[in-house]
């Protein structure tokens, strides 16, 4: 018979693992993101501005999963680095738009080896990795709504 406690146990936990691993994979990323002098939050905020080119910040957030708190400090720092621009938009002084530059642009092409570095590092066949990535998208947006 189970203990009520059980549930308390770490290794019964669907969050730890999943928490646990995300730090592991950012420590992956670190030596290369180094090389670019990125952080792992401005380097994902930097794809989806490579994906987009020009988007608000309230799009952004909703793409990365952040709210604006977290994102303003980022787009400072990636602003000051020369990687974007911020300006708000003519239409609506609420709305911030943020703009890849030209020198964020040549930033991706410093970048764009970085994805098969890491995939290195993950020892899944294709179809597991497909699997994981579906199944935790399917929680996210589970959890998100």
């Amino acid at each position: 018979m189970k203990n009520r406690y059980d549930v308390l146990k770490l290794e019964n936990q669907l969050c730890f693992p999943i928490y646990a691993c995300a730090r592991e994979i950012v420590k992956k990323y670190k030596p290369f993101l180094d090389k670019i002098d990125l952080t792992y939050t401005q380097y994902i905020t930097m794809m989806v501005i490579w994906e987009r080119e020009k988007l608000n910040v309230k799009e952004l957030g909703r793409y990365l999963y952040l709210d604006s708190g977290t994102l303003t400090p980022v787009l400072k720092r990636l602003e000051s680095k020369g990687y974007i621009t911020r300006t708000r938009s003519k239409d609506d002084e609420r709305n911030l738009l943020v703009a890849l530059t030209d020198r964020g642009g040549r930033l991706k092409e410093q970048a764009v080896e970085i994805p098969m570095q890491l995939g290195k590092c993950v020892k899944l066949k294709s179809e597991e990795a497909g699997q994981l990535y579906n199944l935790l998208y399917k929680m996210l947006n589970d959890i998100a709504e």
